[in-house]
């Protein structure tokens, strides 16, 4: 069994070289290209940005205004005011416990869940389309399972303790992603189609090793080491320091532009090896360039917030029902969407059973494990 490339396959051979249109094979209701998003324009790729934007704007307002206490939209404007200078203070006991809240509590979570969302999604994105395949997750093919590893293994030997914590952690997380990813692609090179489960069984093989050799290593450390490894592996997005947000966060840009530079070569690597070197493209280099960006996007995300899942599968799978599989939309739709998805889902792990906190992980599984459970049974025809 195969997997055919028209669920995520975005144009057709007379169609790559389009610069302000594409016609895009997107799915209708009776299987059957949809008018609507069958051509990109300019006009349709600025209203999408639009609205996405301004949809993730209002959920971050939304998860800054709930948790153990409730602070209205105006009290959050306020404090942004009087964080810029623009306002002074009023009651000063109440202004500065909402300031403290606001400022120093939730909006770094709420920037550091948009941020790993965004990323995720990217990831998901790119696996998906270079591997043909709509179930393709960092999580679910044991990526971000081997970027733990190498986190884990640098905690072992103190690294994480060092001055230069900041940027060796995440270049461990790459170096472990980055031999997941390697691993995945030796066992897949041979085909031009990669049939779904023979990937689904590699990822789980992969997982499976890297996280038996996480739990060895988890159980050699000391006991509050082991403690809060345990917690960081349940995904958590606790921020770090305002400086180590700023740079993970200028890192995590950097590296995602990077994807986004990749968008016409990821809709024509969709559509095979074979035509997309026909078309002009040096699809070893494009396969290298794009999976070691990848690898370097998920360790950085897996060193400061843990195993987060099913992001990468549901987001970007969700946005090319809605949008279409052209990946100049595709791709930053599904990252804005995916940092919404991560809020939204931090805001009810730390909201639901306060003052206690549920591993943002589990609220992710939950909604993606369902999800994966559809991809894989009740759509079944459309990924054999």
């Amino acid at each position: 069994m195969t997997l055919s490339p028209s669920p995520i396959s975005p144009v057709s051979d007379r169609s790559s070289n389009a610069s302000s249109t594409m016609s895009i094979p997107t799915e209708g209701s009776e299987g059957q290209p949809s008018l609507e998003t069958a051509v990109l324009t300019p006009s349709r790729w600025l209203r999408i940005m639009g609205i996405l934007v301004a949809a993730s704007i209002a959920v971050a307002i939304l998860c800054l205004q709930v948790g153990a206490r409730y602070v209205s939209v105006g009290e959050i404007m306020r404090t942004l005011g009087r964080a810029c200078g623009l306002l002074t203070n009023g009651d000063a006991g109440v202004s500065m416990t909402t300031d403290a809240i606001i400022l120093h509590l939730r909006m770094p979570r709420v920037f550091l869940g948009f941020m790993v969302g965004c990323s995720l999604a990217s990831v998901g994105v790119i696996l998906q389309a270079l591997l043909r395949n709509p179930l393709a997750d960092p999580y679910i093919l044991g990526v971000s399972s081997g970027s733990a590893l190498g986190v884990s293994l640098a905690v072992l030997f103190g690294v994480g303790t060092m001055a230069w914590a900041i940027p060796a952690l995440p270049l461990c997380g790459f170096l472990g992603g980055l031999l997941a990813l390697f691993v995945l692609y030796r066992m897949s090179v041979t085909v031009d189609r990669l049939p779904v489960h023979s990937v689904l069984l590699a990822g789980v093989i992969l997982n499976a090793i890297f996280s038996a050799l996480i739990m060895f290593v988890t159980s050699i450390m000391e006991p509050n080491r082991s403690f809060s490894m345990m917690a960081w592996l349940m995904g958590s997005l606790t921020a770090p320091a305002d400086r180590t947000l700023l740079a993970l966060s200028a890192y995590l840009a950097v590296c995602v532009g990077l994807l986004f530079t990749q968008v016409n070569v990821l809709n024509i690597l969709t559509l095979g090896e074979e035509p997309a070197r026909s078309l002009g493209i040096d699809t070893e280099r494009a396969k290298r360039y794009i999976l070691m960006t990848a690898a370097l996007v998920t360790g950085a995300v897996v060193s400061v917030s843990g195993m987060i899942g099913f992001i990468g599968m549901v987001v970007p799978h969700a946005m090319r029902l809605l949008l279409g599989a052209d990946h100049r939309v595709l791709l930053p739709a599904s990252a804005l969407a995916g940092g919404m998805f991560l809020m939204t889902a931090d805001t009810f792990a730390r909201s639901v059973f306060a003052p206690s906190e549920l591993p943002v992980g589990i609220m992710t599984a939950l909604a993606g494990g369902p999800f994966f459970i559809y991809l894989l049974m009740w759509r079944k025809d459309r990924l054999s």
